[in-house]
């Protein structure tokens, strides 16, 4: 069992196109939050776009704080970009943040993502079903967990972005003050990008992403672009203008839109 419960929003009560869930998780033994915004309430098979948020954040951080409904309407506005639905899950409340992890202690953030959200996103939403393409995206530990989950499930997410991620476990520490050890699992591999992506290397989902040239990832992010030169269907970092800050984050989550888009659209 993954998913023992949802309680759903009432449409009446919230902003237009939002809707709130709950999610009883047996693979977190306790409740987590999802925020919706589905423009598109009468589609049919429409794409899911995961968005991970970073430290310290949660479900509502996208929306409330990033804008991302706006983005994506205004994007959709000018034509040319399919009908998606934006799903913006909780990291799962781990500490300062769960990095997505199936961690040691027997909690796993991992399976919270790629099986219940999508599970309660398809069963809470009739424009959403199994035939439903899935795509993931993030910023900072949300780029992280895009792209070690798109990479270790190239099977669940036909698409990847990421947006000034954490590309080393070891980041976290610049943002957060927790011990390190908190993020040890089980397989001592699972949390580096470099092991999921090699391995997969035949089979991964195209991979896109970006980060801003003044911000403390910066470096990091021009690492791992180094690192997987020549390695399955990932494009070369793009450096962009901008700090680690919901504003670069506002104005360059439409690049996800688009790069999901020219997918869907092939």
């Amino acid at each position: 069992m993954a998913v023992i419960r949802i309680e759903q929003s009432n449409p009446e009560y919230l902003a237009e196109h939002f809707q709130l869930l709950t999610v009883q998780s047996s693979h977190l033994n306790r409740r987590c939050d999802i925020s919706v915004f589905n423009a598109h309430p009468d589609g049919k098979d429409l794409p899911i776009v995961i968005l991970l948020h970073g430290v310290y954040g949660n479900h509502w951080v996208w929306s409330g704080l990033g804008g991302v409904h706006k983005a994506y309407s205004d994007e959709y506005a000018k034509g040319g970009l399919s009908q998606m639905i934006l799903v913006m899950p909780s990291d799962g409340g781990f500490y300062g943040g769960s990095a997505y992890l199936p961690l040691a202690n027997g909690e796993n953030y991992e399976k919270w993502i790629v099986e219940d959200v999508i599970t309660a996103v398809i069963k809470c939403n009739p424009s959403a079903s199994p035939a439903s393409n899935v795509y993931i995206a993030g910023l900072s530990m949300g780029g992280y967990g895009a792209l070690r989950l798109g990479a270790k499930y190239p099977t669940i997410f036909k698409g990847i972005s990421a947006h000034s991620s954490i590309t080393d476990i070891r980041e976290m520490a610049l943002f957060v003050n927790d011990e390190l050890s908190i993020y040890d699992c089980e397989n001592p591999q699972e949390s580096e990008l470099l092991y999921w992506i090699k391995r997969h290397k035949n089979s991964l989902p195209p991979i896109r992403f970006d980060c801003g040239i003044d911000d403390q990832l910066y470096q990091g992010n021009l690492n791992f672009n180094k690192n997987i030169q020549g390695i399955g269907n990932i494009a070369e970092l793009e450096t962009l203008p901008g700090k680690h800050e919901w504003d670069y984050w506002h104005n360059n989550v439409k690049r996800s839109f688009i790069f999901f888009n020219k997918l869907q659209s092939h």
